[in-house]
């Protein structure tokens, strides 16, 4: 059974908690990041991005509250650190340097600062909203054309309204 919205949320804020009592360089990714940022109603899975230097240390941290899920390989993603957890009911996939095969050549994704865009706060926590730029690329690389059209539109839509703004 799906859990609901707000369920989802409070399992976030209590990672948050962790990650950002720990200093841990992290961001907020894939549906999640499109649902803070007004494009689309829901999310199935919290997809955390995170340093990966941290991996071990994540784990670390949230092995305890939940199952670890055993990875399974895959011929499209050569990340170096993903993870699977189900914690109180809800999923959740840590990715640390997401690495997309594509075409032959492997394009590598890891979280840099810079590419923080932007934060809210959810229970009093720190939510750091990874770049939306860097996901139209991964969407399109990954050969989910929809969200990829869908992020491009938003994007093209935010420049125009800056220009008209200028102008």
């Amino acid at each position: 059974m799906e859990k609901k919205m707000e369920e989802k949320l409070q399992v976030l804020i209590q990672l948050a908690t962790l990650l950002n009592e720990n200093q841990i360089l992290w961001a907020v990714g894939g549906s999640l990041l499109l649902y803070f940022n007004g494009l689309v109603c829901d999310f199935h899975d919290l997809d955390l991005m995170i340093d990966e230097h941290a991996c071990e240390q994540v784990a670390r941290l949230f092995s305890p509250l939940g199952i670890r899920h055993p990875q399974l390989p895959s011929p499209q993603f050569h990340t170096q650190c993903i993870m699977e957890f189900t914690i109180s009911g809800v999923e959740i996939d840590v990715i640390g340097n997401l690495r997309i095969e594509h075409e032959g050549q492997i394009v590598s994704f890891p979280l840099q600062s810079e590419e923080i865009e932007g934060q809210i706060m959810l229970g009093g926590q720190r939510i750091p909203l990874h770049s939306l730029r860097q996901w139209e690329r991964c969407y399109a690389l990954m050969g989910r054309t929809e969200k990829a059209a869908m992020l491009r539109r938003a994007r093209e839509a935010e420049e125009l309204g800056k220009a008209i703004k200028k102008s």
